[in-house]
C-alpha cells in the first residue's frame, strides 16, 4: 500500500505529540508542525529513530500565508495530504470582566479559525485525490460543559463542532471525511497549568468524579485519532466523538 501523508498541527507537545507517534507507528509519513520548533523537531526525530517516516515544518495556524505555504510545500514533496489532524489550540484564563477583545480574538484565531485555515489549504489537493480524512480537536467544554473564566475557549470549541458538521457536508461528495474529538480531562501541559487551568492538584481531584477513575492520557486521544483517520471509520463523517472516561454521562 502507498504510504499515507498525515499532517498534524500543534504536534510538538501533548495530544498532538502523541498523535504523531501513533500515526508514525501505524506507518504514515508524519508531517509534524508547531510554532514550538525545538519540541516539534524532537518529535520528528524520535519517530525516525523508531523506524518511522517524519519531518518537521514550522506552522503558525494564525498565519494564513504560512498555512498555505506549508501545505503547498508538503504537497509538492509528497502529494496531497491523506490525513489532517487539526489539533493546535490554546486555553488562557480570562474572567469576563477583564477579558480584552485581543484575548477573545486570539483564542478564536488559534482554536477555531486556525482549523479552517489549514483545512482550506489542504482541501483542494484532497478533492483532486478524491479522498482524505480530517480530524479536528474540540473539547467537552465545546459540547456540554461550561467553563468559568474560559468563556472564549468554550465558545471557540463549540464552534469547532459546527465547523466539523459544515465541512463534513461540504466535502463529503469529494470523498473527504471530517470528524472531531471532544476530549475530557487529559494530562497535558495545558491542563497542568495552574495559571490557566486546573493544575496538578485540580487534575487529580477531577479523577474522583470520572467514572473510569482516572484522568485521560494523551495516548487515549491519539488512538481515537488513528481510528477516525483510518478506513475503519470509512462511513463516519460530521461526528464529534466525546472521549472523557464517562465524565459527561456520569454527571449529567
Amino acid at each position: 500500500m502507498t504510504q499515507r501523508t498525515a499532517l498534524i498541527t500543534g504536534a510538538g507537545i501533548g495530544i498532538g505529540r502523541s498523535a504523531a507517534f501513533a500515526l508514525g507507528a501505524a506507518g504514515d509519513r508524519v508531517i509534524v508542525t508547531d510554532i514550538l520548533e525545538r519540541e516539534g523537531q524532537a518529535v520528528a526525530e524520535e519517530i525516525v529513530a523508531k523506524g518511522g517516516t517524519a519531518e518537521f515544518r514550522r506552522l503558525d495556524v494564525t498565519d494564513t500565508a504560512n498555512a498555505e505555504t506549508v501545505v503547498s510545500a508538503v504537497e509538492e514533496d509528497h502529494g496531497p495530504l491523506d490525513v489532517l489532524v487539526a489539533n493546535a489550540g490554546i486555553a488562557h484564563k480570562a474572567p469576563l470582566e477583564t477579558m480584552s477583545d485581543e484575548t477573545w480574538d486570539l483564542t478564536f484565531d488559534v482554536d477555531l479559525k486556525g482549523i479552517m485555515r489549514v483545512v482550506r489549504a489542504a482541501a483542494p489537493g484532497m478533492r483532486k485525490a478524491g479522498s482524505g480524512a480530517v480530524v479536528a480537536l474540540s473539547s467537552i467544554m465545546g459540547v456540554a460543559y461550561g467553563w468559568d473564566e474560559h468563556v472564549h475557549y468554550s465558545a471557540a470549541k463549540s464552534g469547532v463542532v459546527g465547523l466539523v458538521r459544515g465541512l463534513a457536508v461540504e466535502l463529503a461528495r469529494a470523498g473527504i471525511r471530517v470528524n472531531g474529538i471532544a476530549p475530557g480531562y487529559i494530562r497535558t501541559a495545558q491542563a497542568l497549568s495552574e495559571e490557566h487551568s486546573l493544575g496538578p492538584a485540580g487534575l487529580e481531584k477531577a479523577a474522583e468524579f470520572i467514572p473510569l477513575g482516572r484522568v485521560g492520557e494523551p495516548e487515549d486521544i491519539a488512538d481515537v485519532i488513528v481510528f477516525l483517520a483510518s478506513s475503519s471509520a470509512r462511513y463516519m463523517t460530521g461526528q464529534t466523538v466525546v472521549v472523557d472516561g464517562g465524565l459527561l454521562v456520569g454527571r449529567y
